[in-house]
């Protein structure tokens, strides 16, 4: 009996030695994006009257892993024009992603 308990606590500690020892390579390549997109849009000159607007960003990534934005949808074209300068053509770091995918994100500039 002792044994069998011996046993179950060692293959206990492999599995949860196992769990710990994952890296999170599985992490969501969308969600490290829209963390990085988030970064690059951080530093704005926006007045107050274009905080909480949100804008519908529909970019892809090319083969250098560039942003390239494909059309802003917004009710100010101030916005528009701050969000297209801010991140066409800046290089984003993601894993895993396919040449010419399409993505949709919103943006909202917050105060």
């Amino acid at each position: 009996m002792r044994k069998i308990s011996l046993v179950l606590v060692a293959a206990m500690l492999l599995s949860v030695g196992s769990t710990f020892a994952n890296d999170g390579e599985n992490e969501n390549p969308s969600k490290s994006l829209s963390v990085q997109i988030s970064e690059l849009l951080r530093d704005n000159s926006l007045t107050s009257k274009h905080v909480d607007m949100t804008a519908f960003v529909r970019f892809t990534l090319n083969e250098k892993r560039e942003i390239v934005i494909l059309t802003v949808n917004a009710d100010n074209e101030v916005l528009e024009m701050f969000v297209k300068e801010k991140l066409n053509y800046q290089k984003v770091n993601v894993q895993e992603y396919k040449v010419g995918r399409a993505y949709t994100m919103p943006v909202r500039i917050a105060g």
